[in-house]
């Protein structure tokens, strides 16, 4: 009684486009849900997102699961995940998605999967990663261990939201460093992220993982930009 009186008084809405959700949905309306804009690229080896890295990585797997629009959907649910912390978002978007991840075949030898870090006075000031729950749910389902030991961000740089498209491009591999054990090495690495933009920040991530001996690496991304 006391739940639906609750749900009287405060509605839970969408995390998109902040309607109302029925009493059988879940944080996303099924409207906003079936009209997500899905690359696909889990079906294809050399996607757009693998082709971004074309030089500057050498990688076995990329994928994102949304296509990033200005003002579009996955905007407004990445916005919610990252600054108004609806870690939910990011459960429920890796649980769908990892049931496309299981069919990758060069992902079934995933050793170990790494978020990419954000820096503690960043993680202090925000009060959570916002790509760890999306990242939990992808380790979930594809029963790996998350290892947040390894990668760290020594520089502290404003949110990449504020930087222009040159100045993004400009992340300097000293940014991160990777410390790592001899039981690191010859592991195949997933590097997941929220939006791949440039692709500076997972370059400069994925080059030092690449430092230890014998690594491979793969990316997830929540989504890509178009733009």
């Amino acid at each position: 009684m006391l739940k639906k009186l609750l749900k009287i008084f405060f509605p839970q809405i969408c995390s998109s486009c902040s309607y109302i959700i029925l009493e059988n949905e879940n944080f996303i309306c099924t409207h906003c849900r079936h009209n997500l804009p899905l690359t696909n690229f889990h079906l294809l080896q050399e996607n757009e997102g693998f082709k971004k890295f074309y030089g500057r990585l050498n990688l076995n797997h990329v994928s994102s699961m949304l296509f990033y629009n200005k003002k579009g959907i996955v905007q407004k649910l990445i916005h919610n995940l990252k600054y108004k912390n609806h870690q939910e978002i990011g459960t429920i978007l890796g649980n769908w998605y990892v049931e496309d991840l299981k069919e990758i075949e060069s992902l079934k030898n995933i050793d170990f999967i790494i978020p990419v870090p954000l820096h503690n006075k960043r993680l202090k000031e925000r009060g959570y990663n916002q790509v760890s729950s999306f990242c939990e749910a992808i380790a979930m389902g594809l029963d790996k261990k998350i290892e947040k030991s390894i990668l760290f961000r020594d520089e502290y740089n404003m949110s990449q939201s504020k930087k222009n498209l040159v100045n993004r491009n400009l992340i300097s591999h000293t940014t991160f460093n990777a410390n790592y054990l001899e039981m690191h090495h010859n592991k195949h690495f997933l590097l997941i992220d929220d939006v791949l933009t440039t692709g500076a920040t997972l370059e400069a991530c994925g080059s030092e993982i690449l430092k230890i001996p014998g690594s491979k690496l793969s990316i997830v991304t929540i989504a890509m930009s178009m733009s």
